[in-house]
């Protein structure tokens, strides 16, 4: 019984963080493709060219979704802490 509440609390809190990771990622992810096909056909090997996009994405991203992601992180930690009292 108390396996099954962990193993529920454990999941709930692995798809909270999957989903507030989502977008950021997903960004990072797209802005990476792009630069290398934009490098393979330019052939133009620059490291910076790499990390200074891919960084700059994660920061818009962060300003654009940070709020979301803040709001949906306080539910999920409000509803693990609001039901401590239902595990035991």
């Amino acid at each position: 019984m108390e396996s099954d509440i962990a193993l529920q609390l454990m999941s709930q809190v692995l798809w909270g963080a999957i989903v507030v990771c989502a977008p950021v990622l997903a960004c990072t992810l797209v802005v990476g493709l792009l630069v290398s096909v934009l490098q393979v056909v330019t052939q133009i090997q620059d490291m910076s060219l790499t990390f200074i996009p891919k960084l700059v994405a994660t920061v818009v991203a962060l300003t654009v979704c940070g709020p979301w992601m803040l709001r949906k992180l306080l539910r999920l930690a409000s509803e693990l802490i609001s039901g401590i009292p239902n595990y035991f």
